[in-house]
């Protein structure tokens, strides 16, 4: 596919924040985020069922197959009912069988929002982001909220009723996995980042669905100047309301991590806490992101890992801890077994994009964070 000319926008978004993308050149950064972003789904994406794959039966999966600590793709499970147990696409998943990546929402939302960006630029209207779906998404690979908001658009409604019409799903975690391409073009400008998933979110999420859309954006964005990635958790704070479950229970992540409990109990702790919120609600998935991105200590691997590991909606968690890991390290400082794999190329079910590579997918997301006036 070749590049589409980038549509005038605002000033380039990494002069416009508090401060300068440091570290790796930014063209690096951006192309370790879409490999993270796309690695930690793949590692996720197995064990995808969190009321199934709980924390201590993923770990039980990896001890039988001698592959803790987790370092690499998940392995072929050596027990029949863990096989029968992983999703349908697991034989394409596991290290030695990767071979590009799956088809996944997880992907496709940050290829549509990249697509958003380019069509409309940064002005695009949430009106504009439904129209989009419509146009490139099929109905059949979205879920929860974004399924019901889908809905919602052809029988003729408009946002915000979109989101709350008949859609019980409006703080589970949609919202937040549309957001990466905000952080990635205005990587050291966490509040525009955090408006315009903002904006994005609103079609199918309410509350702590919308939350979490900011929340991550102003992550990302944040994570290209923070000195750490406590910094930029720090950040991403500012953005919500500090009275917002979600926040709380961010916070709540951090205070243990500082208090320095062990990983397991930090997740078992915060796991009582959110009982009852279900295994793709926003909170207890930030949670989990959280604990990943502590206690991996700005080490790729370990980061990605361990936020699998953690459970609930494995392949969200690990595409988003990828995806901040990921800019922290730059695409030369990702470790060889989780880019090589996947041959530069992506599967993708977003209308035109099928096939396409990741290193464009950062090139055109470079034109598009240092774009002028």
């Amino acid at each position: 596919m070749s590049p589409r000319p980038v549509p005038a926008g605002p000033a380039a978004a990494h002069r416009a924040g508090p401060g300068r993308p440091t570290g790796p050149p930014l063209a690096d950064r951006l192309h370790g985020a879409w490999l993270g972003r796309v690695a930690g789904n793949m590692l996720g994406k197995p064990v995808e069922q969190g009321e199934v794959w709980t924390r201590a039966r993923i770990d039980r999966y990896l001890r039988r197959a001698a592959a803790l600590p987790l370092t690499d793709y998940l392995p072929e499970p050596t027990d029949a009912a863990d096989r029968a147990a992983l999703r349908p696409e697991w034989r394409a998943c596991v290290r030695g069988r990767v071979h590009g990546s799956c088809r996944d929402d997880d992907v496709d939302y940050a290829i549509l929002g990249l697509h958003l960006l380019e069509t409309h630029g940064f002005g695009f209207s949430t009106e504009q982001v439904g129209d989009l779906w419509l146009l490139t998404l099929p109905y059949r690979q979205i879920f929860t909220a974004e399924r019901a908001a889908y809905r919602n658009l052809v029988n003729g409604l408009r946002p915000p009723l979109t989101a709350t019409y008949d859609n019980p799903c409006q703080e589970w975690i949609g919202a937040l996995i549309r957001a990466d391409v905000y952080g990635w073009t205005c990587p050291g400008a966490p509040s525009r980042a955090a408006g315009l998933a903002r904006r994005d979110a609103v079609l199918s999420h309410t509350g702590n669905g919308v939350y979490g859309a900011m929340f991550a954006a102003a992550l990302i964005s944040a994570a290209f100047t923070a000195a750490t990635v406590r910094d930029a958790l720090e950040t991403a704070l500012g953005v919500i309301p500090a009275s917002s479950r979600l926040a709380r229970t961010v916070r709540r992540v951090v205070t243990l991590h500082e208090a320095r409990l062990p990983w397991e109990e930090t997740l078992t702790t915060v796991s009582a806490e959110t009982a009852g919120l279900g295994w793709i609600h926003t909170v207890p998935n930030a949670a989990v992101l959280t604990a990943g991105l502590l206690y991996g200590d700005g080490d790729f691997t370990r980061t990605i890992a361990l936020t699998v590991r953690g459970g609930l909606d494995t392949d969200s968690n690990g595409a988003t801890a990828g995806s901040v890991a990921g800019v922290r390290a730059g695409a030369e400082g990702i470790p060889a077994r989780w880019k090589d794999p996947l041959h530069d190329t992506v599967r993708s079910a977003v209308s035109g994009f099928d096939g396409v590579r990741i290193s464009e997918l950062a090139e055109r997301t470079l034109r598009l964070a240092t774009a002028g006036p």
